[in-house]
């Protein structure tokens, strides 16, 4: 690679010297985070109209347990071959493929819907081809930023980025509440009224893949340069996480989330349509409310790691944030007025970004970056299935009883298991490496991270 790619080969956080900034991070960074908004934006709308519309349509739990298989299995599947190719190939490119790929998706759905055929099935096929990019595209992505970012300003830059994501999902779903209900007036409720969200994610996909280019980003090499097979890679993938404690015990933890606490909330928009009724027009604003509180409370909280907490227990924000969610779970289960309701949704996107930003930067900092990309494509896996998984538990028994009820027993298993998982060997050697590193690593993130990973070596052997 040469110097003016805008990406000198990165080096792990090892404790040696320090490495130069990459040249431009900073036009890098605004271009890229520029192009990402574009497209998340249209993918937003997407996502919203989609969920609801089959939401108010069939109210149904095992609808919304397809919904959920569709949308995230295959991405689990992908990601197990993503992580790979975002280690072996650039990264950019990966990016811009996955994008490209769904776009054409999407308008192909939107064609074929204006011939009037509209099958449920349809939906959900091309929600598994969305799913499939996705499982390419986010390895890359968390991949990429430690390459284009010093990693001084990694968590800065994550919580950003996270503001930005929560900025989009304030927008976005009032963005979609308006189109969808100007649209499904127009087509009479059916599938027709997501034609035109359709087409708006296929330009904002176009117009962010255009910024992207604009990022001059190298192949990563390898140390020793050695050329390896993709078989080859994925068990070195996986021996790694294995073999590295932290790794290892955040990966778990991330299970323990999205399988309790990501899944069941997942069914709140049909607590809110079956709890709350209002009839289709009012359905949707209330839909639009829900998760424009989630976000945000998502923004909010995005700005505070990012500005007040940058500093802080990296995992000590993590283990307080998860128990919050089993918490909250409880709080939205509990709730009898709408508004309360609302509350408690600004306050679980409040939590979310003290759990996501400092778990993301950890890997960033200590992963080495020939790794990284498997690394979070395992992140991905575990994401993608643990979801599903919960939603084929949690979904079907919405049918047959409260998802109130639901909501509370999720939350105080969420208590129980993370609780666990802190006092457990495997979580007392990371809390231990944590405070170990916030003695020894002052002000420096980097050199923090590099102690927790020393230390978590050192007593897993």
């Amino acid at each position: 690679m040469t110097p003016g790619e805008g990406s000198s080969t990165p080096v792990a956080a090892d404790g040696g010297d320090e490495t130069p900034d990459p040249p431009h991070w900073l036009r890098n960074v605004v271009l890229f985070l520029g192009g990402q908004t574009v497209t998340l934006f249209g993918s937003m709308l997407v996502q919203y109209a989609v969920f609801w519309y089959l939401t108010i349509t069939y109210q149904s739990g095992l609808v919304m347990t397809l919904a959920a298989v569709f949308g995230f299995l295959p991405q689990a599947i992908v990601s197990i071959f993503g992580g790979v190719w975002a280690d072996r190939h650039n990264r950019k490119y990966l990016i811009m493929g996955a994008d490209a790929a769904i776009a054409v998706t999407t308008l192909a759905l939107a064609l074929i819907m204006m011939t009037g055929y509209d099958a449920v099935w349809l939906i959900f096929a091309t929600m598994a081809i969305r799913s499939a990019g996705a499982g390419i595209q986010m390895p890359a992505v968390s991949a990429l930023l430690p390459q284009i970012v010093p990693t001084r300003n990694l968590i800065r830059v994550n919580g950003i980025n996270g503001s930005i994501q929560s900025a989009m999902m304030l927008l976005a779903p009032a963005a979609a509440g308006g189109l969808y209900a100007w649209a499904s007036a127009a087509s009479d409720g059916t599938a027709a009224s997501l034609i035109p969200i359709f087409f708006i994610d296929v330009v904002t996909a176009v117009i962010g893949i255009g910024i992207v280019a604009l990022i001059p980003v190298a192949t990563i090499r390898r140390a020793g340069d050695v050329e390896t097979g993709y078989f080859a890679d994925l068990v070195d993938g996986v021996r790694y996480i294995v073999n590295h404690a932290f790794v290892r015990w955040l990966l778990v933890l991330f299970a323990i989330i999205f399988l309790l606490t990501v899944a069941p909330s997942n069914l709140t928009p049909l607590m809110l349509v079956r709890t709350f009724p209002a009839g289709e027009a009012q359905d949707v604003v209330n839909l639009a409310v829900l998760e424009i509180a989630f976000s945000i409370g998502m923004m909010l909280g995005g700005i505070l790691v990012a500005s007040f907490f940058a500093k802080r227990s990296r995992i000590g924000l993590i283990i307080v944030s998860s128990l919050v969610f089993g918490a909250l779970s409880i709080g939205l289960g509990l709730s009898s007025n709408i508004w309360v309701f609302f509350g408690f949704m600004f306050l679980v996107g409040l939590a979310v970004p003290f759990f996501s930003t400092p778990s993301m930067t950890l890997l960033q900092e200590t992963v080495e970056p020939e790794r990284q990309g498997r690394v979070f494509g395992f992140v991905g896996i575990v994401m993608a299935v643990a979801m599903p998984i919960g939603m084929v538990v949690f979904g079907p028994l919405a049918d047959i009883m409260p998802i109130e009820v639901l909501l509370m027993a999720a939350g105080v298993l969420t208590f129980i298991v993370v609780g666990l998982a802190v006092w457990l060997p495997a979580g007392q050697r990371a809390i231990a490496a944590a405070r170990r590193a916030a003695s020894v690593g002052g002000e420096d993130p980097a050199t923090a991270a590099a102690v927790v990973e020393a230390e978590m070596h050192t007593k897993d052997a």
